[in-house]
């Protein structure tokens, strides 16, 4: 099954920036695109940005233009950039798998993702 280990979390004050990642292990059946998810404390998990396997990326209207998705396939690995960083973007953030049979569909519905990391804490001061 595929493994996800995300990294790079941590307190920065408004206005800063973080890099997470997002490293894959093991060997999966078929093609996953990549998708990144948060929630903070008492509120429900929303979609935050996606990339498919051609490396086309689609972001929430909250972090467009401030966040960027990537991914590096020689590490299989997958980074968020994170910029200009405000209070609203305090939660657990995870990385998560989904299969591309499920493309001609919406990138943020959680449900379609078959496998999640155990999320990294980002938190941002004012």
């Amino acid at each position: 099954q595929v493994q996800l280990v995300e990294s790079g979390g941590g307190s920065v004050q408004a206005g800063g920036s973080l890099r997470l990642s997002c490293t894959a292990s093991g060997y999966p059946y078929v093609v996953y695109s990549m998708g990144w998810f948060r929630q903070g404390p008492g509120k429900q998990r929303e979609g935050v940005a996606a990339i498919d396997t051609e490396g086309s990326t689609s972001y929430s209207d909250s972090v467009k233009g401030r966040f960027t998705f990537s991914k590096d396939n020689n590490k299989n690995t997958a980074y968020l950039q994170m910029d200009s960083l405000e209070p609203e973007d305090t939660a657990m953030y995870y990385c998560a798998a989904r299969p591309c049979l499920y493309s001609y569909r919406p990138p943020n519905l959680k449900d379609d993702y078959r496998y999640w990391g155990q999320g990294t804490q980002v938190t941002v001061s004012s």
